[in-house]
């Protein structure tokens, strides 16, 4: 049985994660980008439980809810600690996490809708659900020449992962352009280890924090059955096509 101190590494190194509070395990951690999927806001979660009493088929979230104090904790506790900030959120906490990153000293940007069709992340009431989340993104002022990112990002829901985790596609598409080949990405909310995966494959190294010791026995099954990394070619000069005859 998983407990508090366990620490799982990966036998290649890329990946390493810690069963824990962030706040513990992950204490003194620095990294150059942080990605994660931490839980989302009260009227998220509340949306959750209504459908459960409503007899809809949806599994109970296992976590309490991020409130506007946890934000700013979260925020200020990694402001220094890394160089890209990426935290997945609902739309109620968009605005507190731009506060604390801005009282922080990050440079910040519009929360980026990350848009999985068909995922609903308000779950009940008569009005429209919502198929984006919203990636809240800052950076440390030098990291100043980094180039143009995407303005958004879509795609579909992964079948079958763990409750709240987000699709693999999408967790590979924000590693992949919030860090570099060799990177350290870190994550606090490991989950289901799908961040930590997608980084591995990414060429990027790992590290996460998981506090249940029931999902962090589950993500270590899952990260221990292997990955395929991406191999990138260095992209040379383009040859001049020659016309046609």
């Amino acid at each position: 049985m998983a407990k508090h101190g366990d620490i799982w590494v990966s036998p290649c190194g890329a990946m390493e994660l810690r069963c824990g509070r962030w706040q513990d395990a992950l204490s003194g951690v620095v990294c150059e980008s942080l990605v994660m999927d931490p839980p989302y806001s009260d009227t998220t979660h509340d949306g959750q439980c209504a459908d459960q009493k409503d007899g809809a088929d949806r599994r109970a979230l296992s976590y309490e809810a991020l409130s506007p104090e946890d934000v700013s904790e979260l925020t200020h506790r990694w402001a220094q600690r890394c160089g890209w900030f990426v935290a997945l959120s609902d739309d109620v906490l968009c605005r507190h996490y731009r506060a604390a990153l801005n009282s922080a000293g990050k440079t910040t940007f519009q929360p980026l809708p990350c848009v999985i069709r068909g995922m609903t992340v308000r779950l009940s009431g008569d009005g429209p659900s919502s198929w984006a989340i919203y990636a809240n993104v800052a950076r440390s002022k030098k990291l100043s020449k980094w180039g143009t990112l995407p303005g958004a990002y879509s795609g579909t829901p992964d079948r079958g992962g763990h409750i709240g985790g987000k699709p693999m596609w999408l967790m590979r598409a924000i590693v992949s352009d919030y860090s570099r080949p060799g990177d350290l990405v870190c994550d606090p909310f490991a989950g289901g280890g799908t961040t930590l995966l997608a980084a591995a494959i990414e060429g990027r190294r790992a590290i996460g924090a998981e506090e249940s010791p029931e999902t962090y026995a589950r993500a270590v099954r899952r990260l221990s059955a292997g990955y395929t990394p991406v191999i990138r070619l260095p992209v040379g000069p383009r040859q001049k096509q020659e016309p046609l005859l």
